[in-house]
């Protein structure tokens, strides 16, 4: 469990440093090309793999202990 708090922390981290990808719900209404404004680059598209994999990790980490503790 304690590996699984690690993943998590790690996997908040590397959400909350990515740039923001869109004006929220605002966006929406055509206002602007924020939304579909192309790939990230750099250290986005770092933290885009990093967040993957991640939350994969942590999917399977807690699918694992739940099976464990029953």
């Amino acid at each position: 469990m304690v590996l699984d708090a690690i993943v998590a922390i790690i996997l908040i981290a590397s959400v909350l440093g990515q740039e923001a990808k869109s004006a929220g719900m605002g966006g929406l209404d055509g206002g602007g090309d924020t939304v579909f404004s192309g790939k990230a680059r750099g250290m986005d598209a770092l933290l885009a793999r990093v967040t993957i994999i991640f939350a994969i990790l942590f999917g399977v980490i807690t699918i694992v202990i739940a099976r464990m503790s029953s």
